[in-house]
């Protein structure tokens, strides 16, 4: 069975020519799991596999990761194959605000008669949940806010930080078997994102050269990241995979 990363966009929320951080974890050559559901990420999404997602894990709720779910929300709600069978995963602490972002509108359609959820079958997680037989980990980050941010983690295989500052303690648990580490990194860091040099400070050089950097600001500051060392993902990429040695059902 071969796994895969596909990068949909791996810019920051500025950088719209590098598309929203989105990727679809496949397997096998098909989308598996979608990580988030940005706009222009969600374009590039249905652009590959030629229809929108049919599971979905939310990292945290800032509009970058989220503006995609109103056209999600018409495209799942007027198939009938597809209507309340969109599976999406969410961090139980993120369910309100995912609600507040993007569900808490007085009738999603004009006609009235519908539920902005009734599109999904929305899954509140914690620290571990089975997705097609598979367990996935879910951990916390730092971003913006205590217990607003949370990673992913397919064991053996990707660990997916979502938007964080360095967490050297969290990867040192999470990342420990050899897991490629897409890491959110930009040129220079801020309170709610990570900088190359602040992961230089923090990660030690083996945890470094697993990492697969995204969320920079332009695709010269790609250039310029890729020049000092480093795997920069690009829009579109599809990354090759280990093997998951997560625990499986059956």
């Amino acid at each position: 069975m071969a796994w895969s990363l596909r990068l949909h966009g791996v810019g920051n929320a500025s950088a719209v020519e590098l598309g929203s951080a989105m990727a679809t974890i496949e397997r096998d050559g098909r989308p598996w799991l979608t990580i988030d559901c940005g706009g222009e990420g969600l374009t590039a999404c249905m652009d590959e596999y030629g229809e929108a997602p049919r599971a979905l894990f939310i990292t945290h709720t800032h509009l970058d990761h989220v503006a995609g779910f109103e056209r999600l929300f018409v495209e799942s709600y007027f198939n009938e194959a597809r209507r309340g069978r969109v599976r999406v995963y969410v961090p139980a602490r993120l369910v309100h605000l995912l609600h507040q972002r993007v569900g808490d509108y007085p009738n999603p359609l004009a006609e009235g008669g519908a539920n902005f959820w009734d599109a999904f079958q929305v899954i509140p997680v914690g620290d571990a949940f089975w997705h097609d037989g598979v367990r996935l980990e879910v951990f916390p980050t730092r971003h913006h806010w205590p217990d607003t941010a949370f990673g992913l983690r397919l064991h053996g295989s990707l660990v997916w930080t979502g938007d964080t500052r360095p967490i050297p303690e969290v990867l040192a648990r999470f990342a420990d078997a050899g897991e490629l580490v897409a890491h959110d990194c930009a040129l220079h860091g801020n309170p709610s994102h990570s900088g190359i040099e602040d992961l230089e400070r923090e990660y030690p050089r083996a945890l470094l050269e697993r990492c697969l950097l995204y969320h920079y600001a332009s695709a010269a500051e790609g250039e310029v990241l890729a020049a000092r060392g480093y795997r920069v993902g690009r829009p579109g990429e599809r990354v090759a995979l280990r093997d998951t040695t997560a625990m499986r059902a059956g």
